[in-house]
């Protein structure tokens, strides 16, 4: 009996220390205020827009590239090299072929974002930079956030919005990874096994809640661009996808609006399932 108590013990001591665990516990405040923001709160009453949706696929867009180029540049970094799954978990591409289906080819001359994604990808180059391991905090919250949602939400996005295939929902779509739930054990195990000075993780943790800060400065910018950039501009799209969205929209307006909230909110930000 003393023998299993002293198992026990161990085990929970070691659950203590492990990395994700400790950004899990850190960051469940913040996470918090996140949901609460203006701009979650209206998609998880089903209010969101078409151009709130374009909005956060543009910041996306932005935040991963700049993660992946730092991810990519420090791939040989003791502390990065662990986590680095570019084949099974990168999303630029992925971003990429979405914001086509919705603006046209020329989708990068139409992308609008707000200072504070700027902000977020800035943060993302210094660390890069100066202290690489730090994006192992924020890889962490954006990858196995949406693995955790992006694939239930994506289906449930796709028949609302009448999609076919998965058109518009590629950032949904893992096809590197087979079993998300193994994956996710393999990815924590990685994480947890990355070595630390006592400094290091405590940076860590701190760096685990201004990833969640940084994403509340995002959604409160896009919620003030949305007030005052012109609805033409943020509406600009591919003709095929607005004809087709406005009829769907017409017919369905509560349940889309709803729907579209839940999947953007949850999934897209990261933030709404936190089943890490």
């Amino acid at each position: 009996m003393e023998q299993e108590k002293k198992s026990q013990t161990t085990a929970e001591q070691m659950t203590d220390r492990d990395l994700s665990e400790q950004i899990k516990k850190v960051t469940m405040e913040i996470h918090t205020r996140a949901e609460k923001t203006e701009l979650m709160m209206s998609f998880m009453r089903g209010q969101v827009t078409l151009a709130q949706y374009k909005l956060l696929l543009c910041s996306l867009y932005e935040v991963y590239q700049t993660l992946e180029e730092e991810m990519d540049r420090n791939s040989n970094h003791p502390g990065v090299a662990p986590i680095y799954f570019p084949t099974e978990l990168a999303r630029l591409d992925a971003i990429a072929k979405d914001l086509e289906y919705f603006y046209g080819r020329d989708w990068r001359e139409k992308i609008v974002v707000p200072a504070a994604t700027k902000r977020y990808c800035h943060r993302l180059r210094q660390i890069g930079k100066e202290n690489p391991v730090f994006l192992v905090a924020h890889a962490y919250t954006r990858y196995l956030g949406d693995l955790s949602g992006g694939q239930v939400l994506g289906r449930i996005a796709q028949k609302s919005m009448g999609l076919k295939s998965s058109e518009g929902l590629s950032f949904f779509a893992f096809p590197g990874v087979s079993n998300a739930t193994l994956f996710k054990q393999l990815y924590r195990s990685r994480m947890n096994s990355v070595e630390l000075t006592e400094e290091e993780r405590n940076g860590m943790l701190e760096e685990g809640v201004r990833a969640f800060e940084l994403n509340i400065q995002v959604f409160d910018d896009l919620q003030k661009m949305l007030l005052t950039v012109p609805e033409q501009k943020l509406q600009t799209c591919s003709t095929q996808s607005v004809n087709a969205l406005q009829i769907l929209i017409g017919k369905t307006a509560p349940l889309f609006r709803m729907v579209m909230g839940l999947f953007v909110a949850l999934a897209t930000v990261s933030i709404g399932l936190y089943a890490f």
